[in-house]
């Protein structure tokens, strides 16, 4: 499946010290592109709609993308990152947003890479239990698609295309695209 736009290219993606491993890496970059594939269809108007009063702006969950996976890969997992402080892109635009959560992903790959066996399966607090790392890791990459999947809500909503993630969507399709709606469709092997 070909995509239109690609932040991290499968050439930046590095090889995993640990083989069983390299899905981690492969899935943590295919998600960093799918979230910035979702940005990148807002406008800098759109970061101030949210889509209920109790619910967070495009903004809110920009910034909490970015803030919260620090908060994942430094103090859950160990992860070298800037301080919380430096997170954060100087001023609030979609571009800057993408830009930063690229610039921020890229070092973690690399770290990752590194990882032994040993340090994917140590148990390390997560908020108040303890998880193994791979556990962790896991969570932080639901937790991105969870929101990634209420920003499409959002851009729907406000009238914009929705990128193809997974597969095509009914603004985007390609030749051979074949969602499965059908018991037949879904009885295929």
């Amino acid at each position: 499946m070909q995509y239109a736009f690609t932040a991290i290219a499968d050439e930046l993606i590095p090889q995993a010290r640990e083989r069983v491993f390299q899905h981690a890496l492969d899935t943590y970059a295919s998600e960093i592109n799918k979230v910035i594939s979702t940005w990148r269809n807002f406008k800098d108007q759109d970061l101030d709609f949210r889509s209920h009063p109790r619910s967070s702006t495009v903004g809110e969950h920009l910034k909490h993308q970015l803030l919260s996976e620090r908060r994942f890969f430094g103090e859950f997992l160990g992860v070298p990152e800037p301080p919380a402080s430096e997170v954060l892109p100087a001023m609030a635009t979609v571009d800057r947003f993408c830009t930063r959560l690229r610039e921020l992903a890229l070092p973690r790959l690399g770290y990752l890479a590194e990882r032994e066996m040993e340090w994917w399966l140590e148990r390390v607090f997560f908020f108040d239990v303890e998880r193994e790392r791979v556990w962790i890791f896991w969570r932080r990459v639901l937790h991105t698609c969870h929101h990634r999947g209420q920003l499409t809500v959002y851009l729907r909503l406000l009238g914009h295309s929705v990128p193809a993630v997974y597969g095509p969507t009914a603004d985007v399709s390609w030749t051979g695209a074949d969602p499965t709606q059908t018991v037949e469709a879904a009885g295929r092997r």
